[in-house]
């Protein structure tokens, strides 16, 4: 009997999707809650971005070079702000996440 050359179907799970990959839910809930990192200069929230989610372009303040659309990167701000955790919000930044892990504290 010759060998057909149709491609053979997946296996999926019952949630419908591929085993291997998590599901778009879960893994945007994940991702979707900021981790808390302590540091010489404040407590700061770090939200990680996929390159998936990634659709404009920002400056990151590290390199001050452009983060662009498709790049994986990090949303950072300061939870314990001067005037409250609204400006801090407010005053959020995008950054490289390699920019983000080797940043001095330097004051500038």
């Amino acid at each position: 009997m010759p060998r057909s050359n149709h491609p053979r179907r997946r296996r999926t799970s019952f949630s419908g999707g591929n085993a291997a990959e998590p599901e778009p839910e879960l893994e945007r809930a994940r991702l979707g809650i900021p981790q808390r990192e302590s540091a010489p200069d404040g407590e700061w929230a770090v939200r990680t971005i996929t390159a998936q989610n990634a659709q404009k372009v920002y400056t990151c303040p590290g390199c001050h070079r452009s983060v662009v659309p498709g790049v994986a990167h990090v949303v950072v701000w300061q939870e314990d702000a001067m005037f409250g955790a609204e400006a801090g919000l407010r005053e959020r930044r995008h950054w490289h996440s390699n920019c983000w892990r080797t940043r001095s504290y330097r004051y500038r």
